[in-house]
Formats: C-alpha cells, structure tokens, sequence
C-alpha cells in the first residue's frame, strides 16, 4: 500500500495548468524532497494531499482510499505560513492539539520545547519569526502520523539552528511513515533524504533515489537541482 498516489492528475486555475498529468507514488518509511523553482506546482500539490484542492482532473488517494475525514486523520501538515492564534500561550497551543487530534502526544511536544529552551507559558506574539515555526514544528511532530508534509520547516530559522530542527524531525516520525519536505535550502537537507522529486511547470521532470542521484550523476542534490533549474 502506497501511504500516497497521484493518478494522472491535472490542476488549472482559469487558463493556467499548475499540474500536468502528474503520477507519483509515495512508499511508506521514506523522507521525500519535493523540490522545484517559484511556480513549479509544489504547493499545488500539497494542497491536494490535504485535500485543501481539488485535482481538475485524475486522482489523489491517500493509503488507497479516497481524500476525505479519514485521509486528514493520517497526515501532519506544516504550511508555510503560520496559521496558529498569535494571541494564545504555546500551553494553550498544546491543550488545543490536544483536544483536536486525537494522535497528539503533549508530552513529546513538551520535552522538544525543553530542548529548545521553549517557556509554555510565552506568548506566541512575543516571539520571533524562528522561534514561532519551531513551536509550530513541534507540534506537528508531536503528532502520531503517517505522512508529515512539512512546507519550508527551516526557512524562518537561523543556519545554527537548522541543523537541531532536522534531528528533530529525523527523531520524531512514527516509524513507517513518510516525511515529504518542500524547501529551496536544499543542500541544508539533502543528507537526511531518501528520494527526491524534482517538479518544474507543473510536470516531475525527475523522480530517483537521493543515492542513485549521488553515484549516476557524480553530484549533489543541491549542485544538480542548480543545472536542472539554472539558479
């Protein structure tokens, strides 16, 4: 059972085509890069996952079911913009996940935000940029998922920090579940990735294991993601 699969899917918005007949499947147990340019269909598909879209045309499923209650169950989601209430305390944060998920683990979530030096009883308006969008990691992986998506988890954050941020996200999935990471610092995260998608106008241009890019191609995801694109 693949945890999600697209099925020759098309996304338009008025004469724009976001996605063109896009296939892909995403296995249990794996950390994806779903990497691409501004305008690439990224987003797009992410919002399919979590059923925030719909496809114009063809199929998202998720654990070979349709989207739906069930699916949004299964999958822990990082937008990259916060949508949390700048007004409640990171306690009343983790009071309200725990009311609304029933998979939240507020003990794990309060142990990370120790690592951080984290108080609960601050203010999410009182802190910076970067220390918002790791109470808002935290708490997406202090969830009991089987698909995290997390969109840009280290853009907000300062380079010293990045590298706590993936060992944070390294050590806290569910084991058999699946991490897709959206994200332009690619050479900050190639080292934990297990496949990488590359999506450009709308179409995977390339679909390969982090491994089999590194030994075919003689480069780095980073190095090879730059010629493809030409950033």
């Amino acid at each position: 059972m693949n945890l999600v699969e697209f099925k020759n899917v098309d996304k338009v918005y008025g004469r724009k085509k976001a996605l063109d007949n896009v296939s892909l499947k995403i296995e249990k147990g794996k950390i994806y890069g779903l990497l691409g340019p501004n305008g690439s269909g990224k987003t797009t598909m992410i919002k399919l996952i979590n059923d925030l879209l719909k496809p114009t045309k063809g199929e998202v499923l998720v654990k070979d079911s349709a989207l739906g209650m069930e699916s949004k169950k299964t999958i822990s989601y990082l937008p990259e913009r916060t949508y949390l209430n700048l007004d409640m305390k990171v306690t009343e944060l983790l009071e309200f996940f725990v009311d609304f998920y029933e998979d939240f683990n507020k003990e794990k979530a309060l142990e990370l935000l120790k690592r951080l030096n984290i108080e609960p009883n601050d203010k999410l308006k009182t802190m910076s940029k970067g220390t918002k969008e790791k109470v808002q990691l935290i708490v997406v992986m202090s969830r009991k998922a089987d698909i995290y998506i997390l969109d840009e988890p280290i853009g907000g954050v300062d380079p010293a920090s990045r590298d706590y941020i993936l060992e944070t996200i390294l050590n806290n999935f569910e084991e058999g579940s699946s991490i897709i990471i959206s994200t332009h610092l690619i050479a900050d995260i190639e080292n934990i990735l297990d496949d990488v998608i590359f999506i450009n106008k709308g179409k995977i241009v390339l679909n390969k294991s982090a491994e089999e890019i590194r030994t075919s191609n003689n480069t780095t995801i980073d190095a090879l993601f730059r010629e493809e694109f030409k950033c």
